[in-house]
């Protein structure tokens, strides 16, 4: 017999569908032509695909990045603590303050990601090992966050990696939670659990949440990620992957699963791009 939770869930689930199929949105009767890797990519390391062609970008502002050097967390940062996705919002922003000048170098090439669109030189298809590298590539800033915003302007881009269990993922298009309400501290036995924390609260329509609003009323594009932890045949293998440009087609709120308001939105792929997953490869 099935749980109330999953009672809740599966009506969610329908719900979510159904929104998309009002919205004239369907999920592919067949996802012929997208391919899942079945083995890691073989360069781990996303690097600029034009780091060789101009050794003088920083004098000329052309867009490259450092090969692939890592960011250094000071203790100071590791223990601030985290009790919700508003603070983590607050730890990301103060991060460069614990981090030394030599280990922020990399930001001098990194492309601009406060910007809406696609980002130079990265291809539908890119792939990285980690959120920072895709970070250092200027897809997605936030190593930790969901959504990348301008809280007055809108969304730059969000990242799918399963936080919430109803939401829907039929490739080219899918419904997306919002941030806000959940307890980091985690559990007794998974005490840093940040992206499955419970809900203990309200979502508010505030920073990332009023962005996905704001990029719905004009239509400005988004860019997606998807990580390996979506349980679905669009995720990759491992790592994470640019999916191209989406629009948030509607925003709505609902009651989540654990019985506190949510923010939901519905994205559409938007079309003359390459093929949803048939491009996937490590950024070179």
């Amino acid at each position: 017999m099935l749980s109330e939770y999953e009672k809740k869930r599966l009506k969610n689930i329908e719900t979510n569908k159904q929104i998309l199929r009002e919205l004239g949105l369907e999920r592919p009767p067949t996802i012929e032509g997208y391919v899942k890797k079945t083995s890691k990519p073989n360069n781990r390391r996303a690097a600029n695909t034009n780091r060789n062609k101009d050794t003088t970008s920083s004098e000329t502002g052309d867009d490259s990045i450092s090969r692939g050097r890592g960011i250094r967390r000071s203790s100071r940062l590791a223990k601030l603590p985290a009790k919700s996705f508003e603070e983590i919002e607050v730890v990301e922003r103060k991060r460069d303050s614990y981090i030394s000048k030599k280990d922020l170098d990399w930001r001098k090439y990194r492309p601009n990601p406060k910007r809406f669109g696609e980002i130079p030189d990265v291809e539908v298809g890119a792939w990285w090992a980690t959120r920072m590298e895709c970070s250092h590539q200027g897809v997605h800033a936030p190593p930790v966050a969901g959504i990348a915003f301008a809280e007055s302007e809108g969304a730059y881009s969000v990242a799918l990696s399963g936080g919430y269990e109803d939401d829907v993922d039929w490739g080219e298009a899918f419904t997306y939670t919002g941030s806000g309400g959940r307890d980091l501290k985690g559990t007794k036995n998974n005490p840093k659990n940040l992206r499955t924390g419970p809900q203990t609260k309200d979502q508010i329509l505030s920073a990332g949440n009023l962005a996905l609003k704001i990029s719905c009323e004009t239509n400005k594009p988004v860019r997606v990620i998807r990580g390996h932890k979506l349980d679905n045949e669009f995720a990759p293998k491992e790592g994470y992957r640019y999916d191209g440009l989406y629009t948030v087609e509607k925003w709505w709120e609902e009651t989540g699963l654990s019985g506190f308001k949510v923010f939901k939105y519905a994205f559409k792929r938007m079309a003359g791009q390459l093929p949803l997953g048939t491009c996937e490869k490590s950024v070179k």
